[in-house]
C-alpha cells in the first residue's frame, strides 16, 4: 500500500510529515528523504519529519528529521512545527500542549491560533542554547565558554563569527547589507568548514533596530531557505548575547516574520505558523 503523507510549510520552507508506520517498507529514512524531496523527480521538499506515537511518558510523540541529502538533524524548528500541525490535522492530538521527543530533547508546541483548515500557529518551545565551543560544535585552538566576533578564515578572508548551538550548530555573521557579500558562496563554503565537523547552519543577520532583526539563511544539508525556526532562533540569540537587541524581537525573514523570545529560564521560544500545503501518496518504490 502506497504510504500517505502531508506536505505542510512554515514560511515557505516546507516539510512533508510521514507516520513511521507507513514507512515500513523502507530501511533507509535518509535515501527516502533523499527521494521525495527531490523538486524534480519527487514530491519536493525542505525535508521530511517521520512521527510515531511516544511510549515514554515524558513524550507523547516522537518525531525524526531528514535533510534532502539524506542526512538525519537534531532538530528543524519549521519541521518539528510541521509535525504538529500533523498531529492536529489529523486529529491524533486535541490538546493544547504537545510534547515531542527530537533528537534534541523533548520540546514542547502549545496551540495558539487555529486560523482555518490546515493552518495553524504554535508557541514552541526550542530549548536552551549552548554557547561553549565544544557543545556547538566548532573546533578552535583553545575551549571557548563563548564564540562572539571569532575571527574565521573562510576562502582568504577573515569573517567576524559569533557561533552556538541551538539543536544544531549555528554560525551567524552580521552584515550592514545582505548585498555587500556573496552570502550564499560564504554560506556554502562555511556549511562545510574543516572547524564545524558536524558541519553548521550559516545565518546572516542585519540589526533593523533593538526589536527587529533581518535574516538570510543557509540551511545546513538543505542550501538556502525562506525560513529556518532553529536558524532564527540561533540568529535571535546571537543579537541578544551580543547586545545588539532585547530578548523579545521579531524576525523577519524571505518567507515571512516570527517572533521570539529568550525568556529568562533560559528557554527560546518561537511563535510562527505551519499551514497545510497539500496530501499525496508516494507511488514509488520504497525499496532503495
Amino acid at each position: 500500500m502506497a504510504p500517505a503523507f502531508i506536505k505542510f510549510h512554515g514560511f515557505g520552507n516546507d516539510y512533508i510529515v510521514i507516520e513511521s508506520e507507513d514507512l515500513a517498507g523502507s530501511a533507509d529514512w535518509g535515501e527516502f528523504a533523499r527521494l521525495i524531496c527531490n523538486r524534480h523527480y519527487g514530491a519536493g521538499a525542505d525535508g521530511i519529519a517521520v512521527i510515531g506515537r511516544e511510549i515514554d511518558e515524558g513524550a507523547d510523540f516522537w518525531v525524526r528529521i531528514f535533510n534532502p541529502d539524506g542526512s538525519e538533524a537534531a532538530l528543524s524548528g519549521n519541521g518539528t512545527r510541521c509535525a504538529a500541525a500533523y498531529v492536529h490535522y489529523k486529529k491524533l492530538w486535541t490538546r493544547h500542549e504537545l510534547r515531542l521527543s527530537t533528537r534534541s530533547g523533548i520540546k514542547r508546541y502549545f496551540l495558539v491560533e487555529h486560523a482555518g483548515p490546515g493552518q495553524y500557529v504554535f508557541d514552541s518551545e526550542l530549548g536552551q542554547p549552548g554557547f561553549a565551543s565544544n557543545l556547538i560544535p566548532m573546533i578552535t585552538d583553545r575551549p571557548l565558554e563563548r564564540v562572539i566576533d571569532y575571527p574565521l578564515a573562510v576562502d582568504g578572508d577573515l569573517l567576524s563569527v559569533t557561533a552556538l548551538q541551538m539543536g544544531n550548530p549555528n554560525c551567524c555573521i552580521f552584515v550592514d547589507a545582505f548585498e555587500a557579500l556573496d552570502w550564499r558562496s560564504v554560506g556554502r563554503a562555511i556549511e562545510n568548514h574543516k572547524q564545524f565537523p558536524e558541519r553548521t547552519n550559516v545565518v546572516f543577520v542585519r540589526v533593523k533596530n533593538r526589536h527587529a532583526i533581518e535574516l538570510r539563511i543557509w540551511e545546513r544539508g538543505v542550501g538556502e531557505t525562506t525560513a529556518s525556526g532553529t536558524c532564527s532562533c540561533a540568529a535571535a540569540v546571537a543579537s541578544m548575547i551580543n547586545g545588539k537587541t532585547e530578548r523579545s524581537i521579531e524576525v523577519l525573514m524571505p518567507g515571512g516574520q516570527a517572533r521570539i523570545q529568550w525568556r529568562e529560564d533560559g528557554e527560546v521560544i518561537i511563535n510562527a505558523p505551519a499551514e497545510l500545503v497539500y496530501a499525496g501518496d508516494w507511488l514509488a518504490s520504497l525499496q532503495t
